[in-house]
């Protein structure tokens, strides 16, 4: 049987814009180098945000689940969603974000 790749949606345009938003709303490098990029984990929550596919059901190619879920609970709890969602508020983007990623921003910078 032939899978298909997961669909992606960062494109690499956007990405520079969000890569550097992401930087400082990071606020710190320290720790182990991530088995996962920035920008692999965030395709890896858009997948699941888009899909409604459950945390366990991730596929392979967008990183072991449990690495995606801590990453996850860590930005959460350092509160790395609500100041990238400030930041990208605040400086103009060029052009608009596509509405997926506008939509997971949006929601994760609701969790505290």
């Amino acid at each position: 049987m032939n899978e298909e790749p997961v669909r992606k949606i960062i494109s690499d345009k956007i990405w520079k814009k969000l890569e550097a938003a992401l930087a400082v709303a990071k606020h710190s490098a320290a720790g182990a180098p991530p088995q996962l990029t920035d920008r692999d984990f965030l395709e890896a929550l858009l997948y699941l945000n888009r899909t409604g596919t459950p945390w366990r059901d991730l596929p392979r190619e967008l990183g072991a689940w449990d690495v995606v879920y801590m990453r996850f609970r860590r930005w959460t709890e350092r509160g790395v969603w609500q100041r990238l969602w400030q930041d990208l508020q605040a400086e103009p983007f060029g052009e608009p974000l596509p509405s997926a990623i506008l939509s997971l921003l949006s929601a994760l910078s609701a969790l505290k």
